[in-house]
């Protein structure tokens, strides 16, 4: 089986969620199944090589256009076709919907769609990024042979807002990927000058995370005299402006924002942390989540979209528009030791039941599908 995917994310300063997949799904299916021919390709990029080492071990194809002009053109018309080394995969594997790269007359196109943010809440993504992926949800839902979703929710929602044929879509979830750190935490919280106890975010800064609510819900518990700092984990996003005059407020308690920061030192802050609040408005699978529960931290998570697919009963779900409700469930955490370590016991076997191995063989299980087909 010869299978082109797509990396562009790699490339990106700021990968997200998307660049994560990537990372590990390629290495992933190569240790699944070593006779799988992978070949790399993507958008002309001024950046260097992304340093993941699995990278060098495959064919890798740079295309001659840059992502603005190429993803609207194969959006809404299907072209360039992709040039002749990669004509000659079975599979084109199209890992963010973006851009929907075409498949020639004898291969299957797949691509990942993971989740729909850009049309459930349009006010948090800048206008042009909006209509890229508006084209390239319709050209995923016309062209695609098989669509890949990270959940339940993210089918559900290609099912309730798109014409998708239902037996196109397949669930493949995510797993952990950061990987435990030797970097001692107590070092690490000195250079980033956080002090113990606190309750942590991770993910970037941007108005899906639902910031501005977590912060007026951490400096309600702050002020019911508990000692516990807020530490935002994470590089600022789109439209960070409204957190930022959020945080100019005068308040109780006492707030860091650590910018974009190493997997080790991230390791270190998650470890170190006694609770992890996650409020995100929606998502479609919830990653940040996910290597919380690995490291056994109490957790508070949105109880919308994809996030309960992945927390189980292993976090106190928050309704994410209530300031009370993430506020209540921060301090019962951080108020009931009972409670804290019940929860980080539950975190710890609800982890366990996610892998980057599952995820490429539910990966592979899709490509035989679709070649099958043919």
């Amino acid at each position: 089986m010869k299978v082109a995917l797509q990396v562009d994310q790699l490339f990106l300063n700021a990968p997200g969620g998307i660049g994560t997949y990537i990372r590990n799904l390629a290495p992933a299916l190569a240790n699944r199944d070593p006779s799988v021919e992978m070949t790399l390709f993507h958008s002309r990029f001024d950046s260097p090589e992304p340093p993941e080492p699995w990278i060098r071990e495959h064919p890798s194809h740079e295309l001659r256009g840059r992502m603005r002009s190429l993803y609207l053109r194969w959006n809404v018309v299907g072209r360039p076709p992709l040039p002749a080394p990669l004509a000659e995969a079975d599979i084109v594997h199209v890992t963010n919907h973006a851009g929907v790269a075409p498949a020639g007359a004898r291969q299957r196109l797949v691509v990942t769609v993971h989740d729909l943010a850009f049309d459930v809440l349009p006010g948090a993504f800048p206008p042009r990024w909006r209509v890229v992926y508006r084209l390239g949800l319709r050209a995923a839902v016309r062209r695609a042979d098989a669509i890949v979703t990270p959940s339940r929710t993210t089918a559900e929602d290609l099912l309730s807002r798109t014409a998708v044929d239902p037996s196109k879509l397949h669930v493949v979830p995510l797993a952990a990927s950061l990987p435990a750190g030797k970097l001692d935490a107590d070092d690490v919280l000195a250079r980033l000058k956080i002090r113990g106890p606190y309750v942590l975010f991770v993910g970037t800064l941007e108005p899906r995370k639902n910031l501005v609510r977590l912060v007026r819900a951490y400096r309600r518990v702050a002020a019911e005299g508990f000692p516990h700092a807020l530490v935002l984990a994470g590089p600022l996003g789109w439209h960070h402006e409204s957190l930022m005059r959020e945080l100019a407020l005068q308040g109780p308690g006492e707030i860091v924002m650590t910018g974009e920061i190493s997997a080790d030192e991230l390791d270190a802050v998650y470890r170190a942390a006694d609770v992890f609040a996650y409020p995100s408005l929606y998502e479609g699978f919830g990653l940040p989540v996910l290597e919380a529960l690995v490291r056994g931290i109490p957790t508070v998570a949105s109880n919308t979209s994809a996030v309960p697919e992945v927390s189980g009963d292993a976090a106190l779900g928050v309704d994410p528009r209530s300031v009370r409700s993430i506020a209540q469930a921060i301090s019962s955490l951080v108020s009931d030791v009972g409670l804290a370590d019940r929860m980080a016991a539950r975190a710890r076997a609800q982890a366990q039941r996610f892998s980057w191995d599952e995820t490429a063989r539910l990966t592979l299980q899709v490509y035989e599908r679709v070649l099958g087909e043919k």
